[in-house]
């Protein structure tokens, strides 16, 4: 069951990025031959709107057949009125941004979604003060309850961390302890700490654990939850898509469409909140990814057009035909690199 929930979400995500080509390309008057949600032999189709949509039996992507644009041959061209290679070179962009764009409207309303289902956000109660630390030496203790920093109100764990590592000098808590409201003033230190990518930083700190206390996020702040997380979720992609290239992160961490199934169906298991976060940060990636320049990818396409903006001309059709079969054989590379390091984590 969920082997097919992972399925039906990657599905789910594909169509959206494909429906964002879609209005996008009827909007700037392109004829939109086949929408497809999958590669290879038709399963099912039907006609509506002047397109063929179809099911296909591979369900690992999907493509939007717009009228003079073909993939695998960038010069088979189209000089008809509807055709995309007749528009200019913004509405083009602007056509093929709108796939990676839909991506992260769709994650922006998963996240909202379990901001409306109520998820438990930690408490700004302290649990343990490390000894001799900034927070011992002010006189902070466990039970305590820091409820505003430099003037600032705290609601949440992470709004108080993010506080304390942006701030700059001394700081000023407001805190409750018991029935009491105390003020104190606190000179966090610079520690050694993790970051998202597990990497060493340096960070400032107070000396603090949480107590664990939690409550469910309230409905007039799950907005602000979705905007946020969003935010955090494409941080991340772009972050780990950045250190894959500078090597930071070592080529064995890349995973394939088999991690993205396993996580997911994993995730199932958890819930629906959880496979809706799984959804919303494999839907970042989906459009991240596209956005990257290369020339089988969105990115790749936007670049040429960028390319025509700024020199009045298209690329050569010979440096179009190069460009797209090194796009098509990284890309491809890449994908088995991928199925590569996910099948040695299945047998380990």
């Amino acid at each position: 069951m969920g082997w097919f929930v992972s399925l039906l979400v990657l599905s789910f995500l594909i169509f959206f990025h494909e429906l964002g080509h879609y209005i996008a390309a009827r909007i700037m008057g392109v004829y939109v031959k086949v929408f497809s949600i999958g590669f290879g032999k038709k399963i099912y189709a039907f006609n509506w709107l002047n397109t063929q949509w179809r099911i296909a039996m591979i369900p690992l992507g999907g493509y939007v057949q717009m009228k003079g644009q073909e993939d695998m041959d960038p010069t088979a061209l189209s000089e008809d009125p509807d055709s995309y290679n007749t528009k200019k070179p913004w509405q083009r962009v602007f056509i093929l941004l709108a796939g990676p764009f839909a991506n992260f409207i769709i994650a922006f309303f998963l996240f909202w979604a379990i901001g409306l289902g109520g998820p438990k956000v930690l408490l700004p109660v302290i649990g343990e003060v490390v000894k001799d630390s900034p927070a011992y030496m002010a006189g902070l203790e466990t039970n305590d309850t820091i409820t505003a920093i430099n003037g600032k109100e705290i609601e949440t764990w992470e709004d108080m961390a993010k506080a304390i590592s942006t701030s700059q000098g001394s700081l000023n808590l407001v805190i409750q302890r018991d029935q009491y409201i105390q003020n104190l003033t606190i000179t966090p230190q610079m520690r050694e700490a993790r970051n998202d990518f597990n990497e060493s930083v340096q960070r400032r700190m107070i000396g603090i654990r949480a107590a664990g206390a939690s409550k469910e996020l309230e409905v007039e702040n799950s907005l602000t939850y979705a905007w946020e997380k969003t935010l955090w979720a494409s941080t991340i992609i772009f972050g780990g898509v950045q250190r894959l290239i500078t090597g930071d992160v070592p080529a064995k961490e890349l995973g394939g469409v088999i991690s993205i199934v396993k996580i997911t169906a994993d995730a199932s298991s958890q819930g629906w909140m959880a496979v809706f976060f799984f959804a919303a940060l494999i839907s970042v990636n989906l459009g991240v990814l596209n956005l990257l320049p290369i020339p089988a990818l969105d990115g790749g396409h936007i670049l040429f057009n960028l390319y025509e903006m700024i020199f009045r001309r298209p690329p050569s059709e010979d440096m179009l035909m190069r460009l797209t079969i090194g796009g098509w054989a990284l890309l491809i590379g890449l994908m088995f690199l991928g199925l590569y390091n996910d099948i040695n984590r299945l047998i380990k």
